[in-house]
């Protein structure tokens, strides 16, 4: 209730500080003390009531004759004070608010042994990571998982926004993580449909990178980009290097042999681009890869909406209140001998 009791609210940091809705009012107060001085020169040596007495430079310097200023003192505050409240002090917090539509990305990442191959230095599978962790840090509040597969499928990271765990997950990817040789791309491409099946954002997407045709897992890719597109789920494919891997392997070990040595199967991913509505990308070298994976952070973006809006906080009732104060004041004064009552 007594907040405005404070000299705090005149001191020039605190005026300084407020945004006024009125300004020009403030320029009032250099009126104000003219309009005094005009009073005193139209009407000096008449006879009036309600006079403001001032100091006469003939007039002996005594204690009484200083206080007589308290009167027109008082009366230059209370107006000046309420000039300040029409001029409406305020303190204005200017928020925003971000709504950011989220789009839930997985990415399912080749860690077959012909991810080795190192056409693509230092490796595929060690650029594929480089370009894919540039690839997190350029997305904003959008929810990222990782799925890695060889012979088989098997998710390393669900949906999450924590891009430092998924960079420590992506660090620890490695061609061992997987002992069933193969590639298996139906497989990868459905756990990362279960993962984004239940999911509630408008945009669900796939991010699959490999370096070799389809020859391991249970369902057929064809199947489950068909499945994909039932889910509402886009797949961006990347097929990555330059020819297939040839490896020097046991002669023995045929099934390996034919797989090192076959192309990567570009109309499968194509296909499955296709059906989903997404694009298909060949990677031949380092800087194709970094471009290819520009080019879904471009396509992908995230739609933010920014709300501004004001918050403001009005004090012209502190200077009201003190404006009353100053002008209760000057009607003490002008009933005692300060104001020289016997002239009135």
């Amino acid at each position: 209730m007594w907040d405005w009791f404070s000299v705090e609210w005149f001191f020039p940091a605190k005026l300084r500080a407020f945004s006024w809705a009125h300004p020009y009012f403030l320029y009032g107060i250099l009126v104000v003390p003219i309009a005094f001085w005009l009073r005193q020169a139209f009407h000096a040596g008449a006879f009036q009531r309600l006079s403001i007495t001032f100091v006469n430079h003939d007039t002996p310097k005594s204690l009484s004759v200083w206080a007589r200023l308290l009167y027109p003192l008082s009366g230059f505050l209370a107006l000046s004070c309420l000039l300040i409240a029409l001029a409406r002090p305020q303190s204005v917090n200017i928020l925003t608010e971000r709504d950011a539509e989220v789009i839930d990305i997985m990415m399912a990442l080749d860690i077959s042994e012909s991810m080795r191959d190192k056409d693509l230095p230092p490796s595929r599978l060690m650029s594929a990571k480089a370009v894919a962790k540039s690839f997190i840090g350029g997305r904003l509040q959008d929810r990222i998982g990782l799925v890695i597969f060889a012979g088989e499928a098997a998710t390393l990271c669900p949906l999450t926004n924590d891009y430092e765990l998924l960079y420590s997950f992506l660090d620890e990817v490695n061609h061992r993580q997987i002992t069933i040789a193969g590639t298996a791309v139906g497989s990868a491409l459905a756990v990362c449909i279960n993962r984004l099946r239940e999911s509630i954002s408008k945009s669900k997407v796939v991010v699959l990178l490999s370096d070799g045709e389809s020859t391991a897992g249970n369902l057929d890719p064809i199947t489950a980009a068909k499945l994909a597109k039932a889910f509402g789920v886009r797949v961006y494919t990347i097929t990555i290097g330059r020819t297939a891997a040839k490896r020097a392997l046991p002669a023995s070990d045929t099934l390996a042999l034919a797989s090192q040595q076959t192309a990567p199967d570009e109309g499968t991913l194509q296909r499955i681009a296709k059906i989903t509505n997404g694009k298909f990308y060949r990677a031949t070298d380092n800087t194709t890869l970094k471009n290819i994976f520009a080019q879904i952070n471009t396509l992908e973006r995230v739609k933010v909406k920014n709300r501004r809006y004001q918050e403001v906080k009005d004090f012209y009732r502190v200077y009201l209140d003190w404006a009353l104060a100053f002008f209760l004041l000057m009607m003490f004064l002008k009933v005692t001998f300060i104001a020289n009552v016997l002239e009135d």
